[in-house]
């Protein structure tokens, strides 16, 4: 099993120095009690007026809701998607609960939700990989989305496999660094571009 540890500057907590997004899942089932936990943590993570604007597809090989998430995976993400054990899609509820205006933040609490979920995972021993690459038109069609809800993101959810699984360039990714900007080029004081002066 590899091990990619955060090349971290600053002290990090244990998890944040672990989580990274493999390719490379192995054929084993994760437990409905792992499940449950990680969807509790989801449940709990912050949003805005607290309206939880967030929904999970979740399919767990080989039902039929892991092979139609499957077959919304874009190309690239196909040629290794087919290991992990259980596939998602992200879904963001568009409105405010009033229904009077859109939720300017669901994305952003969809996201959140999502961090939380994969926090969770991997204090249990899981790994998640996000994905962009899927279709979002397809999903909805596939499960019968309604209008005011959007898929965001697929998520890959398992226990961490042999990168011989994997071919090509996904398994030369496997072994690549994990890098980062500086913080200097992200967090500002004073004004937009100016580092703030701690690191």
């Amino acid at each position: 099993m590899i091990h990619k540890e955060a090349d971290n500057k600053y002290p990090l907590n244990p998890l944040s120095k672990a989580r990274w997004s493999p390719r490379a899942f192995a054929d084993r089932p994760v437990e409905t009690e792992k499940l449950q936990s990680i969807f509790e943590a989801a449940r709990w993570s912050p949003s805005s007026g607290n309206q939880q604007p967030w929904r999970f597809i979740v399919g767990i090989k080989p039902d039929d809701t892991w092979k139609n998430i499957f077959g919304c995976l874009d190309d690239g993400n196909q040629l290794w998607g087919y290991l992990p054990p259980v596939l998602m899609i992200t879904v963001g509820k568009i409105m405010s609960e009033s229904g009077r205006h859109e939720n300017g933040t669901y994305r952003y609490d969809t996201g959140q939700a999502a961090a939380h979920l994969t926090f969770e995972a991997t204090s249990r021993g899981l790994f998640v990989h996000q994905m962009a690459g899927f279709y979002p038109e397809k999903a909805i069609e596939v499960f019968e989305i309604p209008q005011g809800f959007q898929p965001l993101t697929a998520i890959a959810l398992g226990y961490m496999g042999e990168p011989e699984l994997l071919q090509g360039s996904n398994f030369e990714k496997e072994f690549q660094p994990r890098v980062r900007k500086e913080l200097t080029e992200f967090v500002f004081s004073g004004k937009f571009g100016q580092p703030m002066n701690i690191f």
